[in-house]
């Protein structure tokens, strides 16, 4: 099998070194920086050619010696403009970076953050992407809220992109949070297992949503690290990434995180805070392409180390 770790020519020629299988899977195994679901559409495209004849069927089967030529489109560049904008890297290699997010930034652009999000600071870092779905863009493999701090991995191909989120559908990707809450919990620890789903009358918000009107699946583990008189530092590992998860789920148990407006008591600490005091403190994954294990930490912002210093004072003079 032809092993093409880069792909930085226009057109690729092989011939098929075995047969009964299908060219959509046989060229995806071959194009390795690309996608099946890629490889496929550039087939739909009539980009594929099989024995000097265009082939259009993603399904068609091969026979060892099998001629095939490819042409594969030039990257079209991206409409997000790229801005200069100061990364603090937990990890790079070529394959993919890990960002250590601040507070008060989002990560895609939307209605409202056209421009000085995450994607934009990534098109002026990693000026050489090799495209997602042909778009010369990074591929965010799982989100951050704007006020949530912590480790975001990005994939520079839409190889690493698709392996990450499967790591992260089949829950072998470990994604590890802190938050401060209000009021002290009884147990050390335990699990929520509740549906979240779009609030029904309220539609920034998340809520828990049966499953049966639209809720999915939301699974989060949860574990004190320190008790702080009437707050509580929590550990959470996610086993489902849904919207909100952690702020909905730890509202769900009576304990709303500090600092969050959108599901918090509003209750002000003393401690003035850029955001929700929820930190994405460590990440966890299988490297798509050396199969090594990669963790990277993220160290706590100095708000977060501050309000749990300043309940810790008042919890031992109290």
């Amino acid at each position: 099998m032809t092993n093409e770790l880069e792909i930085s020519q226009a057109f690729r020629d092989f011939v098929v070194d075995r047969g009964k299988v299908r060219i959509d899977v046989w060229l995806a195994e071959n194009l390795v920086n690309l996608s099946r679901s890629r490889v496929q559409k550039l087939i739909e495209d009539g980009q594929v050619y099989l024995n000097d004849r265009i082939c259009t069927q993603k399904k068609e089967v091969l026979k060892q010696g099998d001629s095939i030529h490819v042409h594969i489109p030039a990257v079209v560049p991206s409409h997000i403009e790229a801005q200069d904008i100061p990364l603090d890297i937990l990890y790079e290699d070529e394959f993919l970076v890990i960002i250590n997010k601040p507070a008060n930034f989002v990560v895609h652009p939307a209605p409202g953050h056209g421009d000085g999000t995450l994607v934009n600071a990534l098109l002026a870092h990693c000026p050489d992407l090799q495209g997602i779905g042909g778009v010369e863009r990074p591929g965010i493999v799982h989100r951050l809220d704007k006020d949530t701090t912590g480790a975001i991995v990005v994939a520079k191909t839409e190889l690493v992109l698709n392996d990450l989120q499967a790591q992260i559908k089949a829950k072998t990707a470990r994604r590890e949070y802190l938050a401060v809450v209000y009021g002290s919990t009884h147990e050390d620890s335990g699990t929520i297992d509740l549906p979240i789903g779009r609030h029904p009358t309220q539609r920034k918000k998340m809520a828990v949503v049966p499953i049966e009107k639209g809720g999915k699946n939301a699974i989060t583990h949860w574990q004190v690290k320190e008790r702080l008189g009437n707050y509580s530092w929590l550990h959470f590992q996610l086993e489902t990434g849904r919207t909100h998860q952690i702020r909905v789920h730890t509202t769900q148990m009576g304990h709303p995180i500090i600092g969050d407006q959108l599901y918090g008591s509003g209750h002000s600490v003393g401690v003035n805070l850029t955001g929700q005091a929820l930190h994405a403190f460590r990440l966890t994954l299988t490297h798509p392409i050396s199969g090594e294990e990669v963790s990277a930490i993220a160290p706590i912002p100095p708000e977060m180390e501050k309000l749990v210093k300043v309940l810790k004072n008042r919890r031992n003079n109290g």
